[in-house]
C-alpha cells in the first residue's frame, strides 16, 4: 500500500465523518438533516433528496417540495418515522418542518452523537493505519524493502494517522460549538 493510498483513505473517513456531523441537528434550520431519510417509493427504498427540492427559507423552517405531488404522503410519513425529531406539515403542496430551539437536554444528547460520530472517524483512520502498517510488513518480509524503508514508511503512516485524528478532533469541537450556542 503506497502513502498516497493511504492518504486518500484517511481523508475519506475524514469526509465520512463531516456527513455524519452534518446529519446532527443544532439550532437552526440546515437542509442536510435529511440526507438519512429514506422515502418507500415503488416498492424501494429511496433518499428523499432524490425526490422532492428541499430548501431552508429561514433559520427555523424546512421545506420540502416533491417533485411529484403523488409521493407528498410518502415524503410525509418517511418523515414523521425518522429520528429527525421534526413534526412535518403537510399543506397539499409542500411539507414544512419548523425547527424548534434546542433544550439544554437535547443539545447534550447531540454533543454526544457527534462525539460518537467522532470517535467512528477516529476508529477507520486507525483501521487504515493497522491495514497499511501490516501492508508494509509484508513488504518487508518480502525483501521488497528494506527495514529502514519499513521504519520509514510505518513512521510515515503514524504521523499520517496522528494528523488525521487531530483534524476529527477539529470538527468535533466546531461541531459542539455549533450545537452548544443558543
Amino acid at each position: 500500500m503506497k502513502l498516497a493510498e493511504t492518504e486518500s483513505l484517511m481523508q475519506r473517513a475524514i469526509e465520512a465523518t463531516q456527513r455524519a456531523f452534518n446529519t446532527i441537528r443544532t439550532g437552526r434550520a440546515n437542509s442536510s438533516i435529511l440526507d438519512r431519510v429514506q422515502v418507500e417509493y415503488y416498492g424501494s427504498l429511496t433518499p428523499l433528496k432524490s425526490l422532492a427540492n428541499i430548501n431552508t427559507p429561514d433559520a427555523s423552517t424546512i421545506t420540502v417540495q416533491p417533485f411529484d405531488r403523488g409521493t407528498l404522503n410518502l415524503i410525509e410519513k418517511a418523515i414523521s418515522m425518522s429520528d429527525v425529531g421534526l413534526t412535518p406539515n403537510n399543506d397539499g403542496t409542500v411539507i414544512r418542518l419548523n425547527v424548534p430551539p434546542l433544550t439544554s437536554d437535547r443539545r447534550k444528547e447531540f454533543v454526544k452523537l457527534a462525539a460518537k460520530c467522532a470517535e467512528e472517524g477516529r476508529v477507520s483512520i486507525r483501521n487504515v493505519r493497522r491495514d497499511s502498517i501490516a501492508s508494509v510488513q509484508k513488504q518487508e518480509k518480502s525483501a521488497e524493502i528494506s527495514e529502514d524503508e519499513s521504519r520509514d514508511l510505518q513512521d510515515s503512516i503514524q504521523k499520517m494517522t496522528d494528523k488525521y485524528t487531530a483534524r476529527v478532533g477539529e470538527l468535533l469541537a466546531e461541531k459542539e460549538k455549533d450545537i452548544t450556542t443558543v
